[in-house]
């Protein structure tokens, strides 16, 4: 039996790439992948740590923007209507777990910047940041895959820009949901690559 989104023309036409390249990178932040705060410690999102980090050595070397967010409250207060307690409990500003981890995260290079909600676009200024540095492409990378990396891509699309999702430079709590995500989006919404992919991209082109 065939596919029947398939059918109906679901995925019949990719994206690829455009004129310029950007990466974002979604809360690669120690609350997230550290197994001593209560949301990290899922192998799937350590995966994806590695991967990235492979990536973003490449991605700098050759001059490409890299944007890296992450989630953070003054107080729970400040927060909008999570129903996850460990976002609005344990990810403070200023505290560890707000962090980003190091192996992903360069200040020193990046666009570095806090987002209140699941989007990395939502209430900040990375599409302006993109725009500015004549990006089209846009690739995402980060967790968790089925909340706010889904959430980016969404809004990527959104935006405007021609949107890849980077297969294994994405976590989640199981595979399941990972996979789902993968499936649905790419659809949808985005192309699905990996890593090996957007690098053999970036060697080719400046």
């Amino acid at each position: 039996m065939g596919d029947i989104y398939s059918a109906k023309t679901y995925g019949a036409r990719p994206i690829g790439f455009g004129r310029r390249l950007g990466l974002v990178v979604v809360d690669f932040q120690r609350g997230f992948i550290d197994s001593r705060f209560r949301m990290g410690g899922s192998p799937l999102v350590g995966r994806a740590v590695e991967n990235t980090a492979r990536l973003l050595q490449v991605a700098r070397a050759r001059g490409v923007p890299v944007a890296s967010c992450y989630v953070a409250y003054p107080n729970g207060r400040g927060a909008p209507h999570w129903k996850v307690a460990a976002v609005t409990e344990d990810l403070i500003e200023g505290s560890e777990a707000a962090q980003l981890d190091p192996r992903t995260g360069d200040p020193s290079y990046d666009y570095v910047f806090p987002k209140p909600g699941a989007s990395a676009f939502f209430a900040t200024p990375l599409a302006s940041f993109l725009t500015t540095k004549g990006v089209d492409t846009v690739a995402v990378a980060g967790c968790v895959t089925s909340g706010c990396v889904r959430a980016t891509v969404v809004d990527s699309f959104q935006y405007g820009f021609r949107t890849m999702l980077i297969d294994d430079c994405c976590g989640d709590q199981e595979p399941q949901p990972h996979q789902d995500t993968l499936r649905d989006v790419g659809r949808r919404y985005a192309d699905i690559v990996t890593a090996d992919e957007i690098i053999r991209y970036m060697m080719a082109n400046r």
